[in-house]
């Protein structure tokens, strides 16, 4: 199985050039934790997450209203390609250390994202399948 297949394709996103209390009140609006900061071709070279806000921004004291995304974003960004499978993704992930990353198509272009939680739940669901196999056998 393809990450593209347990992606989410709906992404919020941002411009580097943007402010971060503009990406803030957007990520509050939509309840979502990140956006993918996108060049001008749709192409993700950064990310944002409310973490990075907090610790990049409000504990250091810097002026959200006039901070850019670009000067919080975690860069670069090591996306995956749609057609990656699974378990080479959950790799790719673990050995760069992200919770989260950017899914892409064969033009590097944001077509979704995949978070630790979308494997986990994949996985859950695989394991429901197994159990009732083995109950049924029973």
């Amino acid at each position: 199985m393809s990450v593209g297949r347990i992606c989410v394709r709906t992404v919020w996103t941002a411009e580097p050039g943007e402010r971060v209390q503009a990406a803030a009140a957007r990520m509050a609006e939509r309840g979502v934790g990140t956006v993918v900061v996108l060049d001008e071709g749709r192409i993700p070279i950064g990310i944002l997450s409310d973490r990075d806000i907090m610790i990049r921004c409000v504990v250091e004291g810097m002026n959200a209203d006039r901070t850019l995304v670009s000067e919080l974003m975690s860069s670069p960004v090591s996306a995956v390609r749609e057609d990656t499978p699974i378990e080479d993704a959950l790799s790719h992930m673990a050995a760069t250390g992200v919770r989260r990353t950017p899914v892409v198509d064969d033009k590097d272009r944001l077509v979704g994202i995949v978070a630790l939680d979308d494997f986990l739940e994949l996985f859950a669901r695989e394991a429901t399948s197994v159990g009732r196999l083995i109950k049924k056998r029973s």
